[in-house]
């Protein structure tokens, strides 16, 4: 078995096979803008997948995110192999959509990033992304902290991902039937 390169043909990263539900740039950015929380998903020394939640912020075509500086899944994945995905969400409303039980769906739009992650360790790119997680999750000092106070800088690893493929993706509820 031959390994995968970033532009294998038989699987195209970031091509839908259905154009009806493909989102829109613009689209894409408003998800990756507004979303709470996030999965990324790394690959081990061992072969197995890890995916783990988390908190994030899409800025300057990157997507960063942050763990704590002690070595685990995440942080030993990361250095095996920088390849990653990554992928948001916003599930709605399950419906029936066939004749048969099982013709059952989601609405849902979600977006997928196939990139590579670094490790960031320039101290004010670091700030500048605490400063935008704070203010994404806890706008205008919402929590009552002193505003760019970050003294675990040390203690925590910043790291960006830098986009190869990027696909939208929703599958939208239908429009229920007026009834007489």
């Amino acid at each position: 078995m031959s390994e995968a390169s970033d532009d294998d043909a038989a699987c195209p990263r970031g091509r839908l096979r259905r154009d009806d539900k493909s989102m829109s740039a613009t689209e894409i950015e408003d998800l990756l803008h507004a979303a709470r929380c996030a999965r990324v998903a790394t690959l081990g020394v061992d072969g197995y997948p890890y995916a783990m939640p988390v908190l994030f912020v899409h800025r300057n075509g990157r997507i960063y995110l942050h763990t704590t500086a002690q070595a685990g899944h995440f942080l030993t994945n990361v250095r095996h192999e920088q390849r990653v995905c990554f992928e948001v969400d916003e599930p709605g409303e399950v419906f029936p959509y066939g004749p048969v039980e099982c013709d059952t769906t989601i609405a849902f739009r979600s977006v997928i990033v196939f990139g590579r992650i670094a490790i960031i360790e320039d101290e004010r790119e670091k700030r500048a992304f605490f400063s935008a997680l704070m203010a994404k999750y806890a706008p205008a000092g919402s929590w009552g902290r002193e505003p760019g106070t970050f003294p675990r800088l040390d203690a925590t690893i910043v790291y960006a991902i830098g986009p190869n493929a990027i696909a939208g993706k929703q599958g939208l509820a239908p429009i229920p039937a007026l009834r007489p």
